[in-house]
């Protein structure tokens, strides 16, 4: 195998390396957008269920069918 050859073959798997950082990058973005998410929506269903309002249905109400 020639320098030529070999450098060339070292620069394909830098390149490939870089594609595959790039989009590891953007996977783990969206990861940790969807993480802040979730932690918000669980503090918010967290509160919901400290203060009781989830489910608070009288139980002598008549359903809105009768």
């Amino acid at each position: 195998m020639s320098e030529a050859e070999r450098l060339t073959r070292l620069e394909e798997r830098y390149a490939h390396l870089q594609r595959h950082q790039a989009e590891q990058d953007k996977v783990m973005l969206g990861l940790a957008d969807e993480l802040a998410k979730l932690r918000k929506e669980l503090v918010t269903l967290r509160a919901r269920q400290s203060t009781g309002t989830e489910g608070s249905e009288p139980a002598d109400e008549r359903p809105p069918h009768y």
